[in-house]
């Protein structure tokens, strides 16, 4: 018996798994009411309706989704049996937050990171950069989902690029081994990680990659997602992050797209600034183009950087 239900739970796991049935998840999930037709979720993700429905159906086969007739919509919804396990899943935000529980996760982030960075790094300017980050992706980024855990990944990754950008670090062209690229637009869930996903892909850890957004949006975008997984490219662990200062000040190269003068200038870096569409809004077969225009500029800057 207990071997059935393991089984179960396994074959429930890989359902939800699937990267296109998952993001059509977490959009039911975020919407107020809980619920949604395969019109909307086809819109959304930028898929055609019958792809959606395939899906929508294997899930509701599963157990996963109850499908609610309406006239000639039907709505489809978590099942109640399933929400937390689902939640858990895809990484749902708690329905309410403690601000001592916060204050003390803040605290435990910073102690970590300072041993991480110690010698580098003292504990106060570990600290400072914790909150700094934690308040950055609350109110300018709109975060909730995973916020606790978004905040050590973001202060740590600031951290990594004020190290780098100290003046005793040379730049590319002054022999550093690993170039460092930056790629920056508007919301930082289309462009900017698309472009840093395929040279991630390509360069592997011969480049060192960061994004920024001059206003980033609360989650990558997932026709971009799709986008990218149709060439194999995976997004990992990306989401948007503000633009600091710390990150252009470590980057040799700055890759700028649609975001106007919104990324400060330093001398002996190198601007280049790609004219790319906005995916925002745009139905999968455009955002398919902008990948694969983003994906020859990728090449043409993968190749001229100075790497083994």
């Amino acid at each position: 018996m207990v071997s059935g239900r393991a089984d179960a739970a396994a074959s429930g796991l890989a359902l939800i798994a699937d990267p296109t049935r998952a993001r059509m998840l977490s959009l039911i999930l975020a919407r107020p009411d809980g619920r949604a037709t395969v019109t909307e979720l086809a819109a959304e993700l930028g898929l055609r309706q019958p792809t959606v429905s395939h899906h929508a159906k294997a899930l509701h086969d599963e157990g996963v989704l109850v499908r609610t007739p309406e006239g000639r919509r039907a709505w489809y919804s978590v099942a109640p049996d399933q929400a937390e396990r689902v939640g858990d899943l895809l990484g749902a935000p708690a329905s309410a937050a403690d601000p001592t529980t916060d204050a003390a996760v803040l605290e435990r982030i910073a102690s970590d990171l300072a041993d991480r960075f110690a010698g580098v790094f003292g504990p106060e300017t570990v600290a400072r950069y914790v909150r700094e980050s934690h308040e950055l992706l609350a109110e300018r980024s709109g975060i909730t989902r995973r916020l606790p855990s978004l905040t050590a990944q973001f202060a740590a990754e600031r951290l990594s690029a004020l190290a780098t950008a100290e003046p005793q670090q040379p730049r590319a062209d002054g022999g550093r081994s690993v170039p460092e690229v930056l790629f920056v637009c508007v919301q930082n869930a289309g462009r900017s990680q698309m472009a840093a996903a395929i040279l991630r892909h390509l360069a592997g850890d011969r480049v060192h990659v960061r994004t920024a957004g001059s206003a980033p949006a609360d989650a990558l975008r997932p026709a971009v997602v799709s986008a990218l997984d149709e060439i194999g490219v995976p997004v990992g662990g990306e989401f948007p992050k503000p633009l600091t200062d710390e990150v252009v000040r470590a980057a040799d190269v700055v890759v700028t797209m649609g975001c106007g003068d919104a990324c400060p200038i330093y001398p002996g870096r190198r601007y280049l600034d790609w004219e790319l569409d906005d995916p925002l809004g745009l139905p999968l077969e455009r955002v398919r183009d902008i990948r694969d225009r983003i994906e020859a500029h990728v090449r043409d800057l993968l190749a001229s950087l100075d790497i083994a």
